[in-house]
This record gives C-alpha cells, structure tokens and sequence, in this order.
C-alpha cells in the first residue's frame, strides 16, 4: 500500500505547489499593475499641474503685454488681436509639432513602464 500511496501523495503535493505558484504569480501581476498604473496616474497628474500652472502663467504676461503694446499701437483691441494672432501661431506651431512634442514622449514613456523588463 505504501509504494501506491507515494506516488498518489507527490502527485498532490506537486498540485498543491503548482496552485500556490500560480496563485502567487496572479498576486504578483496584480502588484505590478497597481504599481505602473500609480506611476502612470501621478506622471499624468503632475504634468497636467504643471502645464496648468504654465498656462495661467503665460495668460496672466500675455495680457501683461498686450495692456503694454497699447502705447505702442494706439489701441487696446489691436494689442489684443496682435496677442491673439500670436496664440494662434502657436497653435499652429504646436500642432504641427504635435508627434515630437506629444506623441513620442507618451509612446516612450508606456513603453518603458510596461513592456521594459525590470533588473532585479
């Protein structure tokens, strides 16, 4: 009875090892989710700071200018204008610059967080 009974207790303890590993290693993927996602999120968020903060900033000095340009073109609205066409510039700058600027770095940055495997 022992030499039948032996192989039948390998046998569960091998299932028993092989659900525990991959128990484990769901547990594992879990933590590594959480873990890129949460760096994900805060790069995002710190970056959606910091360009709000830029935004405001360079709204705040573009009014600051065109109140200063006024003595020079004689008019509030065209100083304004003047300001508007420079925004407008650089959305066109910005936008034909969109893949360099937007693009790649997003690209690279879920490349790296994702698919780089990690030096242990």
């Amino acid at each position: 009875m022992n030499e039948t009974q032996q192989p039948v207790e390998n046998f569960q303890q091998l299932y028993a090892e092989i659900r525990k590993y991959f128990l484990l290693q769901k547990e594992f993927v879990k933590v590594d989710f959480v873990e890129k996602l949460s760096i994900l999120l805060s790069t995002f968020i710190i970056l959606f700071v910091v360009v709000a903060l830029i935004m405001s900033t360079l709204l705040f000095l573009f009014i600051a200018l065109a109140y200063a340009l006024e003595s020079l073109v004689g008019s509030l609205a065209l100083s304004f204008a003047i300001i508007a066409l420079f925004y407008v510039f650089l959305i066109v700058v910005f936008y034909s610059l969109r893949k360099m600027l937007i693009i790649n770095p997003i690209v690279n940055l879920l490349t790296g967080l994702f698919l780089n495997k990690e030096k242990e």
